[in-house]
Parts: C-alpha cells; structure tokens; sequence
C-alpha cells in the first residue's frame, strides 16, 4: 500500500530522523524505540519522539500485538511513500528539498553498504545487482511516461518473502542532468 504525501504529511516526514526511522520499520519489521535507538546512534527518547510523531502524521503505528505497558512496539503502516513535486507550492519547497535530499543520502548509504559487502555474496547475487545510469535525451512528457512504467514494471514484482528471497533495494532516479 502506498502514501502520497501531501503538504501536512511532509512536514511530519521531512526530518533525517524520521525518514530513516520509517525506511527501518518498513524494511525489518516492527521495532521498538530503545531497538531502533541502538541501531541509528540516537537515545530512546529521541526516537520515541520522533515515532510519536510519524505516528500523528500516519505513517507508523502502535503494535499492540506485541510488548507491554513498558515496552511500544511500533510498525510502519504503508510499505511506499509516493511524491509528486508537482503537488506542492512555494511555501513547502524547503521541507519537500529536506525530504527529497534525505531520501537521496539514504540511497547513497544503501548503495555503498553493498558495495563494501559485495564480496560477501554469491556471484549469482553480485551477477544480478546493477549500479549503472544511462543517459537518456527526453521531453518532459516522455519522462513522465518512462517513470510511470517503470513504477508498473516494479509493481509486477511485488509479493510477500518467499524461501531463498533475499529483500532487493531497486533504487530509481531519474532527473534533467545539470547543464554544465
């Protein structure tokens, strides 16, 4: 299921922490917040907070299926976040460019975590991965286009874990390159 954001959600979402909170719930599973705490370098009361607020905006909830009074379990509610930049005025340009940088660096820090343990996968794995670009000469319609199909395309793929899965990280970009 996916979210797309809309001015008030993105305010909720547009902090590093935040995103990187909601990214590790949505790819290992419920947590608590003293767990996710040890796992991003922050104390638990910081990341309660930060939950507590992911959860206001909608994208996290409780877990009442595990834990106690003591200890909150939290779980992410939609498996995607959806952006249309298109969607957003002048007044939110600085939290959507927050948003949008952060998801950016946390594509970096997956990219280069593979890399730095690629030689610990079979080369069946390693054979199948893909860091690559291509340059493309497009209007602004065919890009639109490109983008919806690949989404389709990724859709396709979509089902819950089976044996001798491994979680995929597909990352899509695809912008106007800088004129130099």
């Amino acid at each position: 299921m996916d979210r797309k954001l809309d001015a008030k959600s993105l305010r909720g979402l547009a902090h590093p922490l935040r995103v990187q909170l909601l990214g590790l719930l949505r790819s290992d599973g419920p947590a608590t917040a003293t767990q996710l705490a040890a796992r991003v370098g922050e104390s638990s009361g910081t990341t309660s907070w930060h939950l507590r607020q992911l959860a206001e905006h909608g994208f996290v909830e409780e877990d009442t299926e595990r834990g106690n009074r003591r200890e909150r379990w939290w779980r992410a509610v939609h498996e995607h976040t959806v952006v249309a930049a298109g969607d957003f005025g002048p007044d939110e340009q600085g939290p959507l460019a927050s948003y949008l940088y952060e998801v950016a660096s946390a594509h970096y820090r997956q990219s280069t975590a593979f890399l730095a343990e690629r030689q610990q996968w079979a080369a069946e794995w390693t054979g199948a991965a893909s860091l690559s670009d291509t340059l493309l000469s497009l209007r602004a319609e065919e890009l639109g286009e490109l983008t919806r199909r690949l989404h389709d395309l990724l859709a396709e793929y979509r089902r819950p874990p089976e044996d001798g899965d491994e979680q995929v990280v597909v990352q899509f970009q695809a912008f106007p390159r800088s004129k130099p």
